[in-house]
């Protein structure tokens, strides 16, 4: 089965050990109204030298879910993928309502949305030629900047119920934003389930951060996939706190989870400083922690080889291509 990468399809087979969430660069909504942007040859220099890095650490591939309003540059990114030697994964798809999903989608039906998904992933994004390999949805509001409670907006619904359509449409997977501290893992995999969505296509993200066995295992009992792709930002969760859930996970026989950091290598538009708080606290915050820090304490705590070849090689592979079994816990 071909994926779309930046460089053009590649096979399930080739992607290897796969970071299934990072960013090369991200932009708030609004950075394409600066006069600023990066550098692209200094932004260049920084992003292909980390690609490198994770190459020689032996990381294949990355799956970069940058919404379509957040900055996403599929030139940049093909660029970066020829000089790393990196197969890279870009997506189609919109961001969460509290900071995205712009006026000219807002009204648009739920069909026109995804008619716009698969022409991305289909014929390719603007007149790039370069394809879309999967959609990104996201919901919930921002900890610290939108009060909570909201509950999914009537937007997000919309956009997950495009996603959807578009999934089975394409086949393209779908990578889901979500927030740790209000997560909505439950009522996504609902909006798909009245779509007729494929659980073995749905990655529900930034769960390592809740730290709830009974979210993990409602959401891992359905056929869905838990992304633990926050490694190293320490300001929302310790990295302690992803450990102890992923072995507790592990250790009870559930392994329909993938591996990532989020991390955000260059910014658009002027720095504005956002996140100098969080990037402060999270001096592991890049693509090699996983590798240079947490599959070892992986290895001492007990877990094999075999086990992380699942998470890393094996569960994106079947994310993109061949479904796995859905979740069981081990009889004790």
């Amino acid at each position: 089965m071909a994926i779309n990468s930046v460089l053009g399809p590649i096979q399930v087979e080739d992607l290897g050990s796969t970071l299934i969430h990072e960013h090369l660069g991200v932009g708030w909504p609004g950075w394409e109204l600066d006069h600023e942007d990066f550098d692209r040859k200094k932004g260049g220099a920084k992003v292909s030298k980390k690609l490198k890095e994770i190459r020689e650490l032996g990381i294949r591939s990355i799956v970069d879910p940058c919404p379509m309003e957040l900055g996403r540059d599929p030139i940049f990114a093909a660029e970066m993928s020829e000089k790393s030697g990196v197969q890279i994964v870009i997506a189609t798809g919109l961001y969460n309502d509290a900071l995205g999903i712009p006026m000219h989608f807002r009204l648009m039906d739920v069909d026109g949305i995804a008619e716009v998904y698969v022409r991305e992933i289909e014929k390719g994004i603007g007149q790039t030629g370069i394809k879309a390999g999967i959609i990104k949805t996201a919901s919930g509001g921002i900890h610290g900047v939108t009060p909570p409670g909201g509950g999914i907006k009537d937007t997000e619904i919309k956009c997950l119920r495009a996603a959807a359509r578009a999934s089975n449409a394409t086949g393209a997977p779908i990578l889901c934003h979500n927030d740790e501290f209000e997560p909505f893992g439950r009522e996504t995999l609902d909006v798909f389930d009245e779509e007729k969505v494929d659980f073995n296509k749905v990655l529900i993200g930034h769960a390592c951060g809740v730290g709830d066995m009974r979210y993990y295992f409602d959401i891992l009992e359905r056929g869905a996939w838990l992304g633990f792709d926050r490694f190293g930002i320490e300001a929302i969760a310790s990295d302690k706190m992803r450990l102890a859930s992923l072995l507790g996970l592990l250790s009870v026989g559930y392994d329909r989870i993938m591996m990532s950091h989020d991390s955000v290598e260059c910014w658009r538009g002027r720095d504005t400083g956002a996140l100098d708080g969080m990037i402060a606290a999270s001096p592991n915050w890049n693509m090699a922690h996983i590798s240079r820090n947490i599959l070892p304490a992986m290895r001492k705590a007990g877990v094999s080889e075999e086990i992380i070849d699942t998470l890393m090689v094996n569960n994106p592979r079947s994310y993109f291509g061949q479904a796995k079994p859905k979740a069981r816990r081990r009889k004790s």
